[in-house]
């Protein structure tokens, strides 16, 4: 028998697949390829809008409470947080050498040094966690190791030094303590198991690494470059500076009251109260229209000093941006540099605003006391509800204090309440999205599970010793 009866002999023997098999691989391949991923979205959007219930009143005020959210964060956290950001994450791709980047953050880079700057560099942001998303897409496109980049992308919103001291004085020493070690904690294990989940990826990203061309060399001295970043990076952090929320009230018709700023909108701004008021208790959520504000006083603090000027300071540092483009950098260079900011945008602008949206419908929907009799006991189910509702919830910069608060003023044990702020901040549904963007579902799945999974039973434990 010759070499073609043979192979033709041994294709009749092997299993055919039968017609549902091969229809149902034709189907899932269509179905969950780029097309049909957008086709499914385009029939849930339609399913969305077609049952939509308008005609209840629960249902429209939800619609009302989300674009209220999306306006807020327009307002509050576009100019000074997202967009910041993006420029930067542009620049990260354009300027910055990726034999630095893997030299530092790179697959095959020290651990300990790796995991330990992006920690650092994450931490001196004080972003929340959709702003941290466009530098961690800069650095993870550029060849940062996955365990490193998710390292750095809890580490921004999650260890923010003015939280954790906000979060001691207000919740308590213990819980102040607790959050700063869990969340120092949290970077480094969140790394670590990504990297040891992926690691044949990594190894694979390793081998990638080791085939690249010689390094080019630099455009211009590392130290310029060192300044523009340490430029960029200045700016977003004054640009993005918290003003103290702790308030006192003073209203037109000659009212005070100390309260919490939670959020301030287009024509009127939500506190939470530190004192009984008007039929309100403490710790009450309450909306006041801004034309009934005479004005708000706040505690003068060192950090308020900051605020007051951080305008000028942003100011004068995007001044200093602008010098050294003129004078370290080509046409050419910053065309670059705005085209590949454009990209993160055009990636990232409309998942974070939809996601914000998403969130704030939900949210109108949930009453907080029904979240917190879910949550008022220390069990596992208990801190798994906390971590996977903070895992999904936006919480603006430092908000997620008052929150806590709250919750735990109607009935929120101690343990969950830590678990909600170890997952809070560093996740939010928003976040999710994007991040599914950059890295893929399945990472973005177990980045999310690691969370919430970690935070359940730090939140667990830490409730069995403070009880």
């Amino acid at each position: 028998m010759d070499h073609t009866s043979e192979k033709a002999a041994a294709l009749e023997l092997e299993p055919k697949e039968s017609y549902w098999i091969t229809a149902w691989k034709k189907c899932t391949g269509v179905l969950f390829g780029r097309e049909g991923k957008i086709f499914l979205l385009f029939v849930g959007i339609f399913l969305f809008a077609y049952y939509l219930p308008l005609g209840n009143a629960k249902v429209q005020e939800a619609i009302l409470e989300a674009f209220k959210m999306l306006q807020a964060y327009a307002r509050n956290h576009t100019l000074t947080c997202v967009v910041p950001a993006l420029f930067i994450a542009g620049a990260i791709i354009t300027f910055l050498s990726q034999a630095a980047v893997l030299r530092y953050l790179g697959p095959t880079a020290n651990k300990f040094l790796a995991y330990t700057v992006a920690s650092v560099s994450g931490s001196i942001l004080a972003v929340c966690s959709c702003s941290v998303l466009p530098m961690f897409a800069g650095i993870y496109n550029m060849g940062a190791g996955l365990g490193p980049a998710s390292a750095f992308l809890y580490s921004g919103p999650g260890i923010n030094i003015l939280a954790i001291f906000l979060t001691a004085r207000v919740l308590g020493l213990e819980m102040g303590v607790a959050r700063t070690v869990g969340a120092v904690g949290f970077a480094f294990i969140v790394g670590l198991l990504m990297a040891f989940f992926f690691r044949k990826e990594e190894k694979a990203k390793v081998a990638a690494a080791m085939k690249l061309p010689p390094v080019e060399a630099p455009r211009r001295p590392l130290w310029q470059t060192a300044i523009y970043f340490v430029a960029l990076v200045s700016f977003l952090i004054f640009a993005a500076w918290v003003t103290p929320r702790d308030v006192t009230i003073y209203l037109q018709d000659g009212q005070q009251v100390q309260a919490v700023v939670l959020e301030e909108r287009a024509h009127d701004m939500v506190f939470q109260l530190s004192q009984d008021w008007e039929g309100k208790q403490k710790e009450d959520q309450v909306v006041i229209p801004k034309e009934r504000l005479s004005r708000l006083e706040r505690e003068q603090t060192w950090v308020l000093a900051v605020s007051q000027m951080k305008f000028y300071i942003a100011g004068f540092i995007l001044l200093s941006i602008l010098l050294m483009l003129w004078r370290w950098f080509t046409k050419d260079e910053i065309g670059e540099w705005m085209h590949n900011t454009w990209e993160f945008t055009k990636l990232l602008a409309p998942l974070l605003y939809g996601g914000v949206l998403a969130v704030g419908f939900i949210s109108a929907l949930i009453p907080a006391q029904y979240v917190a009799s879910l949550v008022g006991d220390n069990s596992l189910s208990a801190n798994f509800l906390a971590s996977l509702i903070g895992a999904f919830w936006y919480f603006a910069t430092l908000t997620e204090v008052p929150i806590t608060q709250a919750l735990m003023k109607m009935g929120m044990d101690q343990g969950p309440a830590l678990a909600l702020l170890l997952a809070g901040p560093a996740l939010s549904l928003p976040s999710m999205i994007v991040i599914g963007r950059v890295m893929g579902w399945k990472k973005t799945a177990v980045f999310c599970t690691i969370i919430v999974v970690i935070a359940t039973f730090v939140g667990m434990g830490f409730g069995w010793l403070v009880k």
